[in-house]
Parts: C-alpha cells; structure tokens; sequence
C-alpha cells in the first residue's frame, strides 16, 4: 500500500514510524505519542485530511508536529493557501515527490544527511538540484540591486527554473513583451525610472496579463505598504530580507501547476 511505501522510504533505524489509516486513528495516536513529524493525505475513507489538520491547530491534547501534506491531486489557489495555515509543506505526488518527501522530513527530524542510507542520500541529492514545480518555468525577476539577483537565481535556478532579469520596471515590461511566455514575476517595489507599483499597474492594464501571478518584494513590512502592492494589483507580497522557505512557498501557490 502507499503507507507501507512511504512507510519505507522515510524508515530507518533512527527513525519510530507509527501508521494510521483514519483520522480517528491519526488522532488517537497523537494523543498518546509526541511525534516529531506528521505526514498525511488528505483522502480518508470517512473524513477529509482538513478535519486532522483543523484538528491539530486546535492544540490540546494533541501534540503538534510540522505537518506535511503529501497528497495525489492537484490543488487549487485557495485550497493550497488554506492548507499552508496548517502545514509546513504541501507535496503533490509526482515524479520527483518521494525525493522531495524524504528531503522535507529529514530536515524536519534535523537528520544529518551523510548519516542516511545511500539510496536516501542519492534521492535527496536529486531533489536538491530539481523540482518538478520549477522545471521549465520562466520566473521574471525585476530588482536593480545586483546582490537580491544574485540571491534569487541561486534559488530559482537550481530548482529548473528560468530566470529573466530585468533592473526597473521598464525592461520589466520590454521583457514580458519580449518572451514568450512568463510564468511568474518577483517585482521590487523600489527601483530607479519606473517603481515596482507602476509597472504593475501598466502589466494589469494589459488584459492578456490580468492573472500574471505578480509577487512584490520591499524592504518595509508595514501593514499600509502591504495594501499599497495589492492596491496596485499585486497577487501576493513579501518583505525583504527574503525568507527563502517562504519565498518557495509563496510560488509553490502562485505558480500554475500545468503549463
């Protein structure tokens, strides 16, 4: 069954794994064992995987893991949104998921990676340097500070993706004419000759852009700079100094999951 095979992909001699068939079971035993690590679908014969996780956002008397979502059908925006108010990681079962799988849980157990079994080592190994999400995507980067570029890249890159960088919100719009197809933008709010929030304005004014998935960055994390960036038709907005593990999962929601 798939619980036995995640059940053997995760194990080894370190590592306690307990399996459950049922919410009520899952819940049972998370009264009785403090876990380090949850991993559930969201398919259960008699309630849906939401009902667990609401469950243990709730607290008593359960213990409270990091939970990863590891689940066998696309999700919409909304759903994954949701889902991220509960979980630490949403995998969708693909090619390259148990490789991802096995990563999110030996960080969260602080497994040293050179301590797992080689077969392990090589998974995570091949997980680092892609993901299925990133594969083949163009993400448009508009920043005019070389070092944030720079960071980006060593982010993006590694994971399949294209990167386009454009230094203001003009070459921004010159490159979303020029390529033929832009998956995602990361767009600096403060830049010379044109700013981040004009040139969104300019890119929602374009019909065929309407639904261009557009996540601002700025160094300010006040509650009206905020507004400001969805006021001026931003899908999404992160402060700087970028979280990288929130910058991925702001674009695992963002990101069309079928070209």
């Amino acid at each position: 069954t798939l619980r036995q095979s995640v059940a053997s992909l995760l194990g080894r001699a370190d590592v306690e794994i307990s399996t459950a068939g049922s919410v009520a079971e899952a819940l049972a035993l998370l009264r009785e064992i403090t876990f380090d690590c949850v991993v559930t679908d969201l398919g259960f014969p008699e309630q849906n995987g939401h009902e667990l996780l609401e469950s243990l956002a709730r607290g008593e008397p359960y213990s409270v893991p990091p939970v990863i979502v590891y689940t066998g059908r696309d999700l919409l925006p909304d759903e994954e949104q949701q889902l991220h108010r509960y979980s630490r990681s949403i995998i969708i079962k693909g090619v390259r998921s148990p490789e991802r799988l096995l990563d999110e849980v030996t960080l969260f157990l602080h497994q040293v990676e050179s301590e797992l079994a080689p077969e392990q080592q090589r998974l995570l190994s091949q997980a680092r340097r892609r993901e299925a999400l990133f594969e083949g995507r163009t993400i448009l980067v508009v920043e005019d500070d070389v070092r944030n570029v720079f960071a980006l890249s060593n982010v993006l890159e590694p994971r399949g993706a294209r990167v386009v960088i454009a230094r203001n919100g003009r070459e921004a719009l010159a490159a979303l004419d020029r390529e033929a197809r832009v998956d995602l933008v990361l767009m600096d709010v403060m830049m010379p000759e044109m700013d981040g929030l004009e040139a969104t304005r300019l890119i929602r004014q374009d019909a065929r852009r309407a639904r261009l998935p557009i996540v601002m960055l700025t160094a300010k994390a006040m509650p009206d700079d905020q507004q400001r960036c969805l006021e001026a038709g931003a899908s999404d907005y992160l402060a700087k100094p970028l979280d990288v593990e929130m910058l991925l999962s702001l674009l695992r929601v963002w990101m069309p999951r079928t070209p």
